[in-house]
């Protein structure tokens, strides 16, 4: 009893930190595009350390993929993009997995209103297309992977595809961005 109590205090106290930490690097992102610049070869490591740091909020990753892009190339940005994304995604997952036991997932999920617990969660189509919502369909499709306990290896294959395409439309957005002159 004690754990579960000590579990969603720190809970709390991570999700009251992110938002304060988001709503700061929201306010300074012009600040944080130098950081990022300013770290030279540590960049890309700062810049997926930010995907994790965001992913416990439901601020999306979309405009940092977009600014990778524009800082590290395409190439580079897709990969890093990719590979932030990823590890977001996973943070998520774990997170509704975690949200699932804490709240006895299992034994609440047949009385969820209509038809939720029949959703196919663990069908890889549901696990890729959900993805495709613009905006949150992957945190959406993350934490419900982890509260309905998808295995680890669809849900990781599933996530790297959909990511890898999404990283590639947004960090090549973001580097022709880039490539604009201005008047």
């Amino acid at each position: 009893m004690l754990g579960n109590k000590r579990t969603k205090f720190w809970t709390f106290v991570s999700l009251v930190f992110s938002v304060f930490f988001i709503i700061y690097v929201v306010k300074n992102i012009k600040e944080v595009d130098n950081l990022i610049r300013a770290v030279g070869v540590a960049g890309p490591l700062v810049s997926i350390l930010l995907y994790g740091i965001l992913a416990p909020t439901p601020i999306t990753t979309d405009p940092l993929t977009v600014i990778n892009g524009a800082l590290f190339g395409p190439v580079f940005g897709i990969i890093i993009s990719w590979l932030g994304n990823n590890f977001a995604a996973l943070i998520e997952y774990y997170l509704g997995a975690h949200l699932s036991n804490i709240t006895n997932f299992k034994e609440s999920k047949d009385k969820l209103p209509f038809g939720l617990s029949k959703l196919p969660v663990a069908s890889p189509w549901f696990l890729i297309f959900g993805r495709l919502i613009p905006g949150y369909g992957g945190k959406l499709i993350s934490i419900m992977g982890g509260i309905y306990h998808v295995p680890v290896n669809l849900y990781l294959w599933t996530t790297a595809v959909t990511n890898l395409t999404g990283s590639i439309l947004l960090a090549l957005g973001g580097h022709g961005l880039s490539l604009i002159k201005p008047f």
